[in-house]
């Protein structure tokens, strides 16, 4: 009989797969996933001779499962290295060991249900502990929580079992124990990685591994000793029952070096998994507020105002269904070795495995297996766990706690210590994250945790801690908490009425929107506060002693991640109680017409929602186009009417400068922190480099280029995501504001403010380093910037005549022109804008997001860009423009630093967890950068030998030797291998194309494939590129709907739109 041969990446002879960088031990995980989507269910790794055959699909793994025919493997695994310290106990014994028999019979009593219920006064003990101490410190402290969880689980493990008091809630650093088993733990790993040779010389290491061990022994043993000396009276806990239990089928008992290792193994897995389990529910939540409202919605109606107790753990079912879908999409332990008990074995009818070879469950890649899961695998969905589902689901679909007789003994302890700590936690706190923007990164050891995941914990109002003798309640209010951005410098501590400026902003435009008000305010007679909208901790506590102005954008329809809280706080609420009567408001919303469906969704909701709760609106709502030329000039309109309502609504006039010394030292500004991401409040981007930039297409044409980053270890991306980069001013744009103002580059400014910024406060810069890194030069002018500007302009005269024409006519002769402050000051230079108002005048640096051009199943080291640089003759017809980004990206050279960071992108705009779905791509130009990461993904699958979808190509761009990007280099070769078709559309040479001129045009050639591809196959569609050609992609596909029926226009737009929410996602630019 022939079978199939297992997938497998290239190999170095004797090595394997070791140092070919497909698989990273320190990332395993990351390794692991992009190795299963690149070869699918199964593949095999060789690490210097050792057979890995990795299996993710439930088809497959449910074999595995079956204990008649594959055996927990301990041999040549990491696992046989933890029996350094861990010996044969439990977790670590070889199949057949005899004393995990024994051992296994006499400890199962102690995880009875009848006994795990009677820890619940010990366990609640232990939550005390924790909950106190967040208490104690306060909303402001930011906490890791997996660090907290961790001495929870610890403690709660060694009091329950042993009776044993550990204290480390007490301590201010980590128990000794718990580094030592890190350690431990990291370097058994990595001792299966190392050639035995190799670790001979590692003499430091291998005496800290030896110390390590050393004190995990001594704990246990004095443990052991106090026991024997002070035996318990009445109940038998874990320990009693290993030294003085028999096995009731030898009449054995263990071994007091048995006994040893099984406490280090109860203390190890029994608090790893568990501190994994809820850090990662905790990022869910967090990452999920509608699910967050659900849980804590749960709670407050099982528990009321009533303490905890057994009788509310077996109603509380969607904190068990939070659990179980963070174990699902994160489990802490994410392998499973298995081995045949056979010679030979055959896995799904195709996979011949042989006895020596190790077979790994890959834990995560099971639990997002499409088949079982769908293709909202990768979503937090805990309802998916409700109602039945969790108990339909097919055989070993969820395996977190390992498989039949070896799976966790401790599996009882460890749920009921979860949904008691999520109770207690959310009965009595909110939650917010310190870093709106977070994303998931994990911390490996021979477990997963979250990686610098930290997160604000602000006692809920009327709910009581648990009662700690001694301990006396905080009185602090939850209210709006400020950020540590505000707490470090960035609040105001002027006089004047409190004004509270939030944003939410993912581009950072809406930010610096926010940030423009909170300046001005002092000169309105207004003591301003700023911070994200997910600053206010409980929107019922709005304040009330002054107005409240919200500015945010909407993405596709969705709040900005640093929204989504406040979003789902105000929908939550009952209109008819009435809650926020006495907040008095103001918003002004960014939008882009271009997302007609969801344009300004979230600015209406939030404003017809605060009014709808009782909120008094001080001004009618401001809109901006971010998809238009008139976004500032929109936000400045609304700006100049809210001041007035502001005034009228709170009765304030403005400070009265007393010289134009005075009037100069307001308009310099604020902020603490050490490095310009910080200052300019991107706390996530982290330093890459550059390792490749070149030019895509011929000369004389409008560029475009190829960029490589290095991505910081552990940054992981999908292809459909973005990278924000944060960019430098281009250095002739810094030399004209030198040169203007006759000061050199190394020039040493001080700023000091009274308000909000995101300029660098309270330490010397240089002018150079300013202009550069800090500020927009090239910003567009808007009717207030002139306004601030004409105040420096010759009160009279030829020169006041010439400049007064000018403004009479400022739309054709300024705005139209796109002019920025710089330009208006060097065309005319009797206007004297002193250097502080000038700086005044410049918004912050934004960070700008470019699609991801790669996947990482290619390199998941590295990250590519594909972009347009922009220059071009000034509107104004002096001088030229460029482009901000574009530019700084285009002079990068190999080994640059660069600061970035992945940002997802909107949920659908992702390929479908079946990789044999269809997909069809509409895109022009640099739009084409998503759809080549889509692309390569599918190679790198196609090569591994997955079966993968049709896709389909339609690119637009001037002609097969202009600009027909990545063609000879990548798409020609991609095309012959299938897995892709290509559909060009050549507008300075339509006849190389069909006829066709645009995307649009093609299109519409090719109708009867996209229908086919819209109605019959389900394929998804995506679309990148200006709004021209999407508007025109749109309505083409339209037609095509149309005539399909025939159905009417309307019809067919409707039809398209149901479509759109579920198979058509766009990024739309320019």
């Amino acid at each position: 009989m022939s079978f199939k041969p297992i997938p497998c990446p290239p190999t170095i002879p004797f090595l394997g797969h070791v140092g070919t960088g497909v698989f990273d031990r320190a990332h395993s995980v990351q390794s692991w996933r992009n190795l299963r989507e690149k070869y699918g269910e199964i593949y095999k790794l060789d690490l210097l001779g050792k057979v890995l055959i990795m299996c993710s699909s439930q088809r497959i793994v449910n074999e595995l499962s079956d204990e008649k025919r594959f055996h927990k493997q301990v041999h040549g695994s990491p696992l046989e290295v933890v029996r350094n310290g861990a010996g044969d106990a439990l977790f670590t014994a070889y199949h057949g060991e005899e004393n995990w028999g024994i051992a296994h019979r006499i400890l199962m009593p102690a995880f009875g249900p009848s006994k795990v219920l009677s820890m619940f006064p010990a366990m609640l003990d232990i939550n005390s502990q924790i909950l106190a101490k967040w208490e104690r410190f306060g909303p402001d402290v930011a906490f890791d929580p997996t660090e907290d969880l961790t001495r929870l689980a610890f403690d709660t493990v060694a009091l329950c079992t042993m009776s044993y008091r550990f204290n480390s809630f007490y301590e201010k650093d980590m128990p000794p124990f718990i580094q030592a088993m890190a350690r431990f733990l990291f370097e058994s790993g990595s001792r299966t990685q190392r050639p035995k040779m190799v670790q001979s010389f590692m003499r430091q290491t291998n005496h800290q591994y030896e110390e390590d061990i050393k004190l995990m022994v001594d704990v246990v043993d004095e443990l052991i000793a106090h026991r024997k000396a002070h035996p318990l009276a009445g109940a038998k806990d874990l320990l009693s029952l290993m030294l003085e239990g028999k096995d009731p089928k030898t009449g054995q008992g263990l071994s007091d070096a048995n006994i040893r290792y099984q406490l280090i193994t109860f203390l190890i897995a029994g608090h790893e998994t568990t501190a994994g389990m809820l850090s990662f529910s905790l990022y869910h939540l967090l990452s999920n507020p509608s699910r967050y409202a659900a849980l804590q919605h749960e709670i407050d109606t099982v528990l009321r105002d009533e303490p905890l107790t057994l009788d509310h753990i077996p109603k509380l079912k969607y904190a068990a269904a939070v659990l179980r879908e963070a174990l699902r999409l994160n489990p802490p332990a994410p392998a499973m070795g298995l081995v045949s008990l056979n010679d030979h074995e055959v896995l799904g009818g195709e996979f011949e495995v042989r006895s020596e070879w190790n077979c790994v469950i890959d834990v995560a890649g099971l639990h997002r297996d499409p088949a079982v899961w769908g293709d909202d695998a990768e979503a937090f969905r805990p309802e998916r766990m409700l109602d039945g589902k969790f108990e339909a689901l097919p055989p070993n679909s969820w395996k977190p706690f390992g498989n039949g007789a070896r799976a966790c003994i401790g599996r009882p302890l460890a749920w009921q210590e979860a949904i008691m700590m999520l109770a207690n936690l959310f009965q009595r706190f909110d939650i917010r994250l310190d870093d709106p923007s977070y994303h998931l990164q994990l911390k490996q050891t021979l477990t997963v945790k979250p990686k610098d995941f930290r997160i604000h914990l602000i006692p809920r109002e009327g709910k009581r801690i648990l009662a700690i003798p001694g301990m006396q309640p905080s009185q602090l209010a939850p209210g709006v908490r400020e950020p540590p951005s505000i707490q470090n410098g960035h609040a105001g501590e002027g006089k004047g009425t409190p004004l509270f400026v939030l944003f939410g902003s993912d581009s950072s435009t809406c930010e610096g929107f926010a940030q423009q008000v909170a300046s001005d305010a002092a000169s309105y007679g207004f003591n301003p506060k700023m911070g994200a909208m997910d600053s206010v901790e409980d929107v019922t506590k709005l304040p009330r002693d002054g107005p409240v102005v919200i500015i945010t954008s909407s993405r596709e329809g969705q709040p900005p991640e640093n929204a989504v809280h406040f979003v789902q706080g105000i929908t939550d609420m009952v209109p008819a109680e009435k809650p926020l009567e006495g907040v008095k408001y103001a918003v002004f919303g960014a939008g882009n017409r271009d997302w007609a469906r969801t344009f300004f969704r979230i600015p209406k909701l939030v404003d017809s929602r605060l009014e709808e709760l009782g909120a008094e609106r001080l001004v009618p709502r401001g809109e901006g186009d971010a998809g238009g030329d008139e976004l500032f000039s929109s936000f400045d309109s609304w700006e100049k009417t809210l001041w007035p309502a502001l005034g009228k609504a709170f009765d304030t006039t403005a400070p009265i400068a007393t010289s134009e010394g005075q009037m100069e030292d307001d308009l310099v500004v604020t902020v603490t922190g050490t490095t310009r991401n910080i200052f300019l409040r991107q706390p996530d981007l982290t330093e890459g480099r550059c390792v490749e930039n070149h030019i895509l297409t011929a000369p004389g044409q409008p560029v475009k280029r190829h960029i490589e980053f290095q991505l910081p270890q552990g940054m992981e991306y999908r292809p459909g995501d973005y990278l924000a980069i944060l960019p430098l001013n281009p250095p002739e744009s810094v030399h004209r504001v030198l040169t203007h103002f006759n000061m050199l580059g190394e020039t040493k400014i001080a700023i000091k403010s009274h308000g909000p910024t995101t300029l660098p406060t309270n330490l010397p810069i240089s002018l150079q380093d300013l202009f550069s890194g800090y500020v927009e030069l090239g910003q567009p002018m808007t009717q207030r910037n002139l306004d601030d500007v004409m105040r420096y302009a010759p009160k009279d005269g030829p020169e006041r005549q010439v400049l007064d024409a000018l403004v009479a006519n400022a739309k054709a002769g300024i705005f139209e022109k796109r002019m920025a402050v710089l330009d208006l000051l060097e065309q005319y230079p009797s206007i004297k804008v002193p250097l502080g108002q000038f700086i005044k005048l410049l918004p912050s640096l934004r960070i700008r997001r470019y699609s991801v051009s790669s996947s990482p199943l290619f390199n998941p080291s590295n990250c590519a860009l594909t972009f347009s640089v922009i220059t071009g003759p000034a509107l104004s017809g002096k001088g030229e423009f460029v482009g901000v980004a574009s530019n700084y990206l285009a002079h990068l050279k190999p080994g640059d630093p660069v600061s970035l960071a992945i940002r997802q992108s909107a949920v659908n705009f992702h390929l479908p967890a079946d990789v044999t779905k269809p997909i069809v791509m509409f895109c022009a130009g640099s739009g084409l950068a998503p759809m080549r990461g889509f692309l390569q993904d599918r190679v790198e699958q196609l090569k591994a030998g997955r079966e993968v979808g049709k896709a389909l190509l339609f690119f637009g761009c001037r002609g097969p030797v202009e600009d027909y990007l990545y063609y000879k280099e990548e798409l020609a070769a991609w095309s012959d291998l299938g897995a892709v078709e290509l559909k060009p559309a050549f507008s300075r040479h339509p006849e190389l194309s069909g006829g066709c001129k645009y995307v649009q045009d093609r299109v519409w050639k090719d109708c009867k494939i996209v229908r086919s591809l819209l109605f019959d196959q389900g394929a998804r569609f995506y679309t990148c590129g200006m709004a021209a050609m999407s508007a025109g992609v749109r309505n083409t596909c339209i037609k095509i709907i149309a005539e399909s029926g025939p159905h009417s226009l309307e019809e067919s737009e409707a039809m398209f739109e149901k479509i759109a929410i579920e198979r058509y996602s766009t990024d739309v630019f320019g």
